[in-house]
């Protein structure tokens, strides 16, 4: 996939449906949005308008949840 894509090449058309498909499958399967960014050579950014534009509902941000702890304790 990221082999046909020069970077920063415009991805137009059935082109850019199926890098989405793609992003999507693999979004849904559990890898973040920055490792595929990563994989594909494209940015955060780019990948994250990909995933939104095919329809997928975005998992919120990992790490700490500072505070939560404190207040039910």
């Amino acid at each position: 996939m990221a082999e046909t894509l020069k970077k920063g090449s415009r991805v137009t058309g059935a082109a850019r449906e199926k890098l989405a498909a793609d992003l999507k499958k693999k979004y849904d399967s559990g890898a973040s949005i920055r490792a595929l960014a990563e994989e594909t050579g494209r940015s955060y950014g780019f990948v994250h308008r990909m995933l939104s534009e095919s329809g997928v509902t975005l998992r919120g941000r990992g790490g700490a949840t500072r505070g939560k702890k404190a207040a039910s304790a």
